[in-house]
């Protein structure tokens, strides 16, 4: 039987990673003397690879400014970090979830939009890496919802497009799950409304981890 894979994003579907890449990011923009964003507007991004987000925030900025304003975001983020100011806490329900899901038989991945440094340091820190048979992150890959790094995740799960399912909180995840012709499910509790997942295309939209369990094992 074809392996099947559970394939996460990671921030607003794994964690609530929201506070610090919002302060990252004003921190960038006022290193490059653009505006600040207003903080719904940084949310829409999440899921996008830092250049592909920094340009849809602000598309008038210079070549320049949008790679001075990733190196700046990194090193504020990262800086946060070290001083133990950055909290990405397990959404409710997730570890259950993911018991739940090894139990049955699923393998489990990772695709984001975070740092290949980000993405370990996060699941780390929960105890979680090991759960995962393949992390991919920004480092090597296209932004979403380009479907380079969920092409990959399968390679290395040795699974199929028709065993495989994206899980995301945004659209980004929703079309890359689907132009890499896996299922793709949507979840409530991040920062795209569930309304616009279900309009690009989800196949459902789960409103807790349990509800999300339920749809993948029924």
């Amino acid at each position: 039987m074809a392996e099947r894979l559970a394939v996460f994003d990671c921030d607003g579907t794994l964690v609530d990673g929201q506070a610090p890449v919002c302060n990252a990011m004003e921190a960038a923009f006022a290193s490059v003397d653009l505006a600040a964003p207003d903080r719904q507007a940084i949310r829409h991004i999440v899921g996008l690879s830092l250049p592909a987000a920094i340009r849809q925030l602000a598309p008038a900025a210079s070549d320049s400014q949008v790679a001075h304003a990733v190196d700046s975001y990194k090193q504020s983020f990262f800086a946060a970090r070290e001083r133990g100011e950055v909290h990405e806490p397990l959404f409710d329900g997730i570890l259950p979830l993911l018991d739940r899901l090894v139990e049955n038989g699923w393998s489990l991945a990772v695709a984001t939009g975070k740092s290949n440094r980000g993405l370990n340091h996060v699941l780390t820190n929960h105890g979680l890496l090991d759960r995962f048979v393949s992390l991919q992150g920004a480092d090597h890959h296209p932004s979403k919802p380009n479907p380079a790094m969920l092409h990959l995740a399968m390679e290395e799960a040795f699974a199929e497009p028709e065993t495989t399912v994206m899980i995301g909180d945004t659209t980004y995840d929703i079309e890359m799950g689907l132009a890499a012709g896996t299922r793709a499910i949507g979840v409530s509790w991040g920062y795209h409304a569930p309304a616009n997942l279900l309009a690009i295309g989800a196949e459902a939209v789960a409103d807790s981890p349990a509800h999300l369990g339920d749809l993948l094992d029924g």
